[in-house]
């Protein structure tokens, strides 16, 4: 059955936990589908998890296009979750509109995730009345370099909570918090009559997301304090590449078993051919 804004919505109102998974093509895909998560996201970190980059910034919006519509191929019964990268909000409100129509009408995504506290309040309202869900990202913002925990004081909390409150009101379907203090995020999700995903903003939000590579252990360099391997697949990756590399040297890779062949009598037809 497909998962909806309004299943995460009856799930929220019965106290009952999600799980979302950022991941970034069709076969990790199926495997976070078949593990279970009923959100996926689609992140612009892509750009640093797969790309190679050391920001977000470079993620562009056909490359986003195309892994979107990957993983909504894998997984057509979760709901998707669209990341407009930094490219989309440097021509104004209607790119954005264009974007994020794009996600959901050519990459079948069902919201759109837009880093939100610098584009402000009147952006979201005008791209929610274009028809499109909208999940405002608020918190740590990776798209301005800047990766201080939010709502660590009382003032910033109080910030961030007024900020979601006019958020909902400006028509958000759902909210995602990142590097936001557990407190404030608490409060948040309490205050909020729509689903809220935490990323390292603690247990008390409707929701966790973490990106697939950390789940896996499939990342290199330092992870956030929030983030958890949840099993070595890098370490048995490893292995299991080695092993093939040394059975290829060895010789005994492939073998006749995993060799196709000519079929019967015809061997010895092509023995007249050649010579």
């Amino acid at each position: 059955m497909k998962i909806t804004i309004d299943t995460l919505c009856q799930a929220k109102a019965e106290g009952r936990k999600f799980a979302a998974i950022s991941c970034y093509d069709y076969t990790s895909a199926k495997l976070a589908a078949a593990g279970g998560v009923e959100v996926l996201f689609v992140g612009d970190s892509v750009a640093q998890l797969m790309l190679g980059f050391d920001s977000t910034l470079p993620a562009t919006m056909d490359f986003m296009a195309v892994i979107t519509s990957a993983v909504q191929r894998a997984a057509p019964d979760n709901l998707i979750v669209a990341d407009l990268p930094y490219e989309s909000f440097q021509q104004g409100t209607r790119r954005l509109i264009k974007d994020s129509q794009r996600f959901i009408q050519e990459c079948k995504a069902d919201i759109v995730k837009i880093e939100a506290n610098d584009i402000g309040v009147k952006t979201i309202k005008e791209i929610v009345n274009s028809g499109i869900d909208v999940m405002p990202h608020l918190g740590i913002r990776p798209q301005t370099l800047k990766y201080k925990a939010r709502g660590t004081t009382a003032d910033d909390a109080a910030e961030l909570i007024e900020l979601a409150d006019e958020m909902c009101l400006a028509g958000a379907k759902m909210l995602l918090l990142e590097g936001t203090a557990r407190e404030a995020a608490k409060l948040i999700t309490q205050r909020l009559s729509i689903p809220v995903i935490s990323c390292g903003s603690g247990p008390d939000c409707d929701g966790q997301v973490l990106v697939l590579p950390d789940i896996l252990n499939l990342s290199e360099g330092h992870k956030p304090k929030f983030s958890k391997s949840f099993a070595d697949i890098g370490k048995a990756s490893i292995e299991a590449i080695a092993l093939y590399a040394e059975q290829v040297r060895q010789g005994s890779f492939p073998d006749d078993a995993h060799s196709y062949h000519i079929k019967t009598g015809e061997y010895e037809k092509l023995e007249k051919f050649v010579k």
